[in-house]
């Protein structure tokens, strides 16, 4: 792999990520008369909770479903200039222009997987993939040792039903300042389980998954996917390795190399899920242990979609939006034996 660093016209930085390390990456200049970015987000504390939250009120005026011949993370090509520069990119990541994060509240970047507009993930090929998975996997270990990170997280939304507000297939990683309370309750979760048991949570979890098998969806030599015994979506999938790692850069080559061919199918049985057009709307989340003290907690990665049927989505109403108590209409073991189904 190789890695080809810019600068945009406003001083954001851009990385450019090529499979090929002996190809050549021309400089391309950022011509377009930007001004500099102006984001000062606020974390404040929920006193109620403990919980942090990010004040961001510049995201108001953030780029909001551009048509096609106007997006932003397109290649600049024909005269028209966008956050990408090069005529052409395999995979490239740069600062968010309007961030959720910045400064003392930590950074936010984004990854566009591929130069086509149209497709998503599922239509990368595994090369393609792998490369992506290094791409996550040099942020983690570039944002994971600056000053304050706390947690790096790298996420896709994908579908106007989770609100996306950009088609081109892209994600994001997020490097917080804070701990985000997920994370949080997992930690506590698994550090209660050691000093229940003397065992690790997610080894625990994995190995009842696999035993069972009726919530099992793919095996592989060293991954397997299933479905959580308490999922709280219509469709929940975890992908984990078999042996269990804090963060993407503990990964063995063998275990980076299988990862690609299982994720691009699981993604390809979520499109085959609904007898409806269109792909399967869905967030893609890998959870990785805080910088300090997360030990405990293991890598995977939560793959659920908000669709539970062919026309009825799944909304966070009174339960779940006000006091966080999920209710799924779907059986654990009835979504894993649909996603195997789908092969």
């Amino acid at each position: 792999m190789k890695r080809s660093f810019a600068k945009l016209a406003d001083g954001r930085e851009l990385i450019y990520y090529d499979a090929d390390a002996s190809a050549p990456r021309p400089y391309a200049p950022d011509l377009r008369p930007l001004d500099p970015v102006d984001s000062r987000p606020q974390l404040r504390r929920d006193e109620a909770t403990g919980d942090w939250i990010t004040i961001a009120a510049h995201r108001q005026t953030r780029t909001y479903h551009p048509p096609a011949d106007a997006c932003p993370l397109c290649p600049s090509r024909d005269g028209r200039l966008s956050e990408i520069p090069a005529a052409d990119y395999e995979v490239a990541v740069f600062e968010n222009r309007f961030p959720s994060l910045a400064g003392e509240a930590g950074r936010c970047e984004v990854v566009c997987f591929t130069p086509d507009h149209t497709g998503g993930f599922a239509d990368l090929t595994p090369d393609r993939a792998r490369l992506v998975l290094d791409a996550w996997t040099d942020r983690t270990e570039e944002l994971s040792a600056r000053p304050g990170v706390e947690q790096v997280y790298c996420f896709e939304n994908r579908g106007a039903e989770i609100g996306v507000t950009l088609a081109h297939p892209h994600g994001q990683v997020y490097a917080f300042t804070a701990v985000p309370p997920r994370t949080a309750k997992m930690t506590a979760a698994a550090a209660a389980h050691r000093a229940a048991t003397g065992r690790n949570l997610f080894e625990d979890l994995l190995a009842r998954a696999r035993a069972e098998a009726d919530r099992v969806v793919l095996r592989g030599e060293h991954w397997t996917a299933f479905v959580p015994y308490a999922a709280r979506w219509p469709y929940e999938v975890h992908l984990h390795p078999h042996r269990r790692v804090p963060d993407l850069t503990r990964l063995t080559e063998a275990e980076r190399a299988e990862f690609p061919a299982l994720y691009l199918d699981l993604l390809r049985r979520f499109d085959r899920l609904f007898d409806r057009p269109g792909p399967t709307p869905y967030i893609s989340a890998w959870h990785q242990a805080p910088v300090r003290g997360g030990g405990e907690l293991a890598l995977h990665l939560e793959l659920f979609t908000v669709r539970r049927t062919a026309d009825k989505l799944k909304h966070l109403a009174g339960t779940e939006s006000g006091v966080e108590a999920f209710i799924n209409d779907i059986a654990p073991e009835t979504a894993a034996r649909r996603l195997r189904e789908c092969a």
